[in-house]
C-alpha cells in the first residue's frame, strides 16, 4: 500500500485524538528541529556526543518556548557517521537517511499507543547508536496491516511485555530512556510507521542508505500522517 493510500484511511479516524506523547501538549507546545546535513549551525556542534547534540536540542527547545522538539522524516544526517553500525565502506551503502520521526523529550516522559493494537514484539537493541529497548505494535484499520515502532525507550518498558498483548488506543506503553541504556543519545522517541516489516522482531532499520530510499520511503510512511504536526 502507498503512502498515500495509507493516508486516505487516516482521513476516516480523528487526527486530534492521534497522539504518542502527553494529549495535554497543544501543537504550539512542539517545535520543528533540523539536524540535517543541510544545517550550517551544526557544524559548529559535536554531534558525536549525547551531552553535546543534548545540550544543543534542548537550547534549540528552550528558544522557541517550547516542550518538545520534533522532526527527521527522510533526513540525511551526519550524526550516525560516530558509530561503525551504520557506516559501510561503499559510499552510497552508508546509512545516514532517517526513516522515522524523532520526539526529543526529557527521559522517563510517558509513551502512548496512538492506535489499538496489539505487541507485536519487542526486543533491547544494544548495538553503539541503536535503538536500545524498542517496541513493535501491529495496527489493524480497515482491514490494512501495518506496524508501529518506538526506539530508545527506557529498560522498564519491554520487562513486563508479552508479544499478542492487547493495546489500547491512548494507553501508555512505554517510557523513555536516557543516554545510558538509548544508544547513546539525548532522550527522544524514534517513532517509525511500517508497511511490510519483513519478518523483523523487536527491529526494524530506522536510518537507510540512498541506494536503498525509494524502497524504504515507500515501505516506512511519513509520521505525520498519522500524527500530524
Amino acid at each position: 500500500m502507498s503512502s498515500k493510500a495509507f493516508s486516505q484511511i487516516l482521513a476516516h479516524l480523528n487526527q486530534q485524538s492521534l497522539y504518542v506523547l502527553d494529549p495535554s501538549l497543544s501543537k504550539s507546545d512542539y517545535v520543528k528541529l533540523d539536524l540535517s546535513i543541510h544545517n550550517k549551525t551544526l557544524e559548529q556542534v559535536d554531534v558525536s556526543t549525547s551531552e553535546t547534540l543534548g545540550t544543543y536540542v534542548n537550547n534549540h527547545i528552550k528558544t522557541h518556548n517550547a516542550k518538545v522538539a520534533y522532526g527527521g522524516y527522510l533526513e540525511t544526517r551526519n550524526i550516525y557517521k560516530r558509530s561503525t553500525y551504520f557506516n559501510d565502506t561503499n559510499p552510497e551503502a552508508e546509512r545516514n537517511i532517517h526513516l522515522g520521526l524523532d520526539l526529543w523529550i526529557a527521559a522517563e516522559t510517558p509513551i502512548y499507543a496512538p492506535l489499538d493494537g496489539e505487541v507485536h514484539s519487542f526486543k533491547n537493541n544494544t548495538n553503539f547508536g541503536d535503538y536500545g529497548p524498542t517496541i513493535l505494535l501491529k495496527h489493524y484499520v480497515d482491514d490494512i496491516v501495518f506496524y508501529t515502532l518506538y526506539g530508545h525507550l527506557s529498560i522498564a518498558s519491554i520487562q513486563n511485555l508479552r508479544v499478542g498483548q492487547s493495546i489500547e488506543q491512548g494507553q501508555q506503553i512505554a517510557t523513555l530512556g536516557d543516554a545510558s541504556v538509548n544508544g547513546d543519545y539525548p532522550p527522544h522517541l524514534h517513532f517509525q510507521i511500517i508497511n511490510d516489516l519483513q519478518d523483523y522482531k523487536g527491529d526494524y532499520p530506522g536510518v537507510c542508505a540512498m541506494l536503498d530510499l525509494e524502497f524504504y520511503s515507500e515501505n516506512c510512511w511519513d509520521p505525520n500522517l498519522l500524527l500530524g504536526l
